[in-house]
């Protein structure tokens, strides 16, 4: 007989609530989970087919090592003892500035972060990693200046809201909060609500919008700089909010007045007295904003998201009910890290800041290992990403990623990144593990849901946490533990986390990794390290959230977090774990003043130097490359890199070059036809979709393909197309903004 057990879908970021079917130890079925609280019978087809992502022909299920051009097997002690020498030495030889952690970026789960960033910085290492710092570097560098930390960043407060603003995004596709279609069409079908969409072109959520405006690529900043000063023209700014929660407007204000509004939107090819009405409303609505890939990975990057930040400030949707909010979290999606400090490292050869909570942008790793600098990158151990397919230059990486002294990679599957590294260690799955993940995606409710194993691993597979666990023991980082504290994870939570604290009392140095010392004590009893994590966290939470929590019935005391924790053992669905003080909602603004800033002295030059004349002139296109490609199309066939099996798109046009029917006349083209995409990096070759939701002079491709698998690569690797080099100065690599041509193949 088999069994349905509640789960979550692990291939986005919503963690949709799912329940899965086993029997006969295998998942067999899938079906959404009414009873979650946050995606409420939702799923979309991506997790309908999450069985593909647990059942991929090119598991791992050994540890390997790279012998010449083969891999061969080995056992784990071998595998530790040989990474754990390799990496002291090159840490002894070279100091700790030459290794990194890539990881952290798994939309599954994230207590893998936490262990490989203890050992990193036991190592003595700043040098972190992740998909945040190839996204979001601008826009969070931008919530640091603004918002007084990195890593507050806002939510949509939907429910209270009477219109929505989509800019760089295609929610229907890409969802990226919480039952995304269905809100989204809630709000285009009630007419007391707005849906305004701004992309160049017409998405799933343009087709559906009230107001599409239909930006040229790349003119995002100098939009956004002219509808500020249309609101200013006409006196619309929130005075009352400005007054009482913003710091340093009058002092940026000069930059936007006088000017010229009307030329600056004709520079975006869109219509002055349409964009005006958004303004208009923006005024009198209550609204928020959702920006996407296409502010974030666009022209002018981080300048895009400090003006549309601005445009938000001046309207009031900042700290409202209805608008954007910093919600509740049980802890941070990262660390601030502010480059001002003088402790904190930039990178030796190209010298970025980590700008994304803590995080630094990928896109310069290849540069950072092929130099001379005596500080170089040699060592790298990463988890739960796939550079080869997910970072720009694929060719870049990968030459530097094989002049490496030490490579580690921690997966499920060997992927394209896997096949270059010295040591492949096999993972568990995320359902063959416990787990979670911290987004924060509601508000004020804080909902929360800790994972569980629903089938048994492969014997020799093991969690991430546990794996780089068993390497930090091995190089000596760890405290010499008791019999007495392994003894006490045996008997009830509490007692032994009196016996933890006792021994954290008479070893202070142990807090420094105390998920380690965790790991080896209840989570060698728990076979868990990423549990007896939580628990660990939930226990030592910020008085912030034990605010919260009391809120939503966890009675405050020393035992508040276990009780959460039994509270998640007994709600597989997930629960409101904490409640966010609505009445509030400026409460998360943690600048020095406790007041929105938005004078940011580093940003002055170009905001004022976004002028038509200036535009004009930049966005000019070489012969050589006419056309402006988006290299990462969000839609339903795509997964990143988590859905290897090309079955699960099977009869789907799932990896095309789309271009609009006018451009393709004018190249002889035909739908269905080969064509081959030529960017200055490279060039790819796929089929052509032609589609009038194409603006014209752009073409649009997708992400997460040209993997290989059972030895056949299906569809083109959107990263052999983009250079690492091509990237916003905070190093947000542009892959809504690289020039091409397209020619027949």
């Amino acid at each position: 007989m088999g069994k349905w057990h509640k789960t979550a879908c692990v291939l986005c970021p919503q963690n949709c609530g799912i329940e899965l079917f086993v029997e006969n130890e295998k998942i067999t079925r899938v079906r959404p989970d009414k009873d979650n609280l946050r995606s409420r019978g939702y799923i979309c087809r991506k997790g309908m087919n999450v069985i593909y992502h647990q059942y991929p022909a090119d598991r791992l299920t050994h540890p390997l090592k790279k012998v010449g051009s083969d891999f061969v097997e080995i056992s784990w002690e071998q595998a530790i003892d040989e990474i754990s020498e390799k990496l002291k030495k090159i840490v002894d030889k070279h100091g700790p500035r030459s290794v990194a952690d890539m990881g952290g970026s798994s939309t599954g789960g994230h207590m893998e972060a936490g262990f490989g960033l203890t050992l990193l910085r036991s190592l003595g290492s700043q040098y972190f990693y992740s998909t945040t710092g190839q996204e979001f570097s601008g826009a969070w560098w931008v919530n640091g200046r603004m918002f007084g930390k990195q890593y507050n960043i806002t939510t949509l407060d939907e429910a209270q809201s009477e219109m929505i603003v989509g800019w760089g995004w295609n929610g229907m596709e890409s969802h990226q909060m919480p039952r995304a279609p269905i809100v989204l069409k809630e709000f285009s079908k009630d007419p007391d609500k707005k849906l305004v969409i701004i992309d160049p072109r017409k998405s799933e959520t343009a087709r559906i919008a009230d107001i599409h405006l239909a930006v040229r690529p790349g003119t995002d900043a100098i939009l956004a700089k002219a509808m500020i000063a249309i609101i200013i023209e006409n006196n619309w700014e929130d005075k009352e909010y400005i007054n009482k929660n913003v710091e340093g407007w009058e002092r940026i204000k000069p930059w936007f007045e006088n000017f010229n509004a009307r030329e600056a939107i004709e520079i975006c090819e869109l219509d002055y007295d349409e964009v005006k009405e958004v303004c208009r409303l923006m005024s009198v609505k209550k609204w928020c904003i959702h920006p996407d890939l296409g502010i974030y990975m666009g022209r002018q990057s981080t300048l895009s998201c400090y003006v549309l930040q601005v445009l938000g400030t001046i309207c009031g949707v900042f700290g409202v009910r209805g608008g954007n909010v910093i919600p509740g979290m049980i802890m941070p999606m990262g660390f601030h890290a502010d480059e001002r400090d003088e402790k904190t490292w930039r990178t030796v050869k190209t010298n970025m800041p980590p700008a994304a909570a803590g995080s630094f942008p990928p896109a310069v790793i290849p540069e950072e290992i092929l130099n001379d600098h005596p500080d170089k990158l040699r060592a790298i151990y990463l988890t739960a990403v796939n550079p080869m397919r997910s970072y720009p230059d694929s060719k870049a990486f990968e030459e530097g990623f094989k002049n490496l002294e030490l490579f580690v990679v921690n997966e499920i599957v060997m992927t394209e990144t896997a096949r270059l590294a010295h040591y492949v260690l096999p993972c568990r799955t995320f359902y063959e593990s416990w787990d979670a993940t911290f987004f924060p995606w509601t508000y004020p409710e804080m909902y929360f849901q800790l994972r569980r194993p629903i089938v048994k691993p492969p014997e020799n597979c093991l969690e991430s946490s546990q794996i780089l666990t068993m390497i930090a023991d091995k190089m000596g980082l760890l405290p010499k533990i008791p019999d007495s504290l392994v003894e006490a994870a045996e008997s009830d939570r509490m007692t032994f986390a009196v016996s933890l604290m006792d021994f954290v009392t008479k070893n202070p140095k142990s807090l420094k990794v105390t998920p380690f010392v965790l790991a080896k004590t209840l989570g060698k009893a728990w076979d868990s390290a990423a549990k007896a994590g939580l628990w660990g966290i939930l226990l030592t939470a910020s008085k912030a959230f034990q605010k919260n929590a009391a809120r939503a019935g966890f009675e405050r005391g020393i035992d508040q977090g276990d009780k959460i924790f039994q509270a998640l053992l007994d709600k597989p669905e997930g629960l409101h774990v904490g409640i966010a003080d609505a009445d509030d909602p400026m409460a998360g603004i943690a600048t020095k003043s406790g007041k929105i800033e938005v004078f940011i002295p580093e940003l002055e030059e170009d905001v004022i130097a976004l002028t038509p004349e200036t535009e004009r002139e930049a966005l000019l296109m070489a012969n050589e490359f006419p056309f402006v490609l988006n290299a990462g199309r969000h839609m339903k066939y795509n997964a990143n890199t988590m859905m290897r099996n090309p079955e699960w798109n099977k009869g789907k046009r799932a990896c095309t070059v789309c271009m609009n029917l006018e451009d393709a006349q004018k190249l002889g083209l035909t739908d269905q036809c080969s064509v081959k995409v030529i960017t200055e990096n490279g060039n790819v070759t796929g089929e052509l979709e032609i589609t009038e939701d194409v603006r014209k002079g752009t073409v649009l491709i997708p992400h997460g393909f040209g993997l290989v698998y059972n030895g056949e690569t299906y569809g083109f690797n959107a990263n052999e197309l983009t250079k690492n080099t091509h990237r916003d100065p905070i190093g947000t690599p542009l892959h809504r903004y690289v020039p091409c041509r397209i020619e027949a193949a």
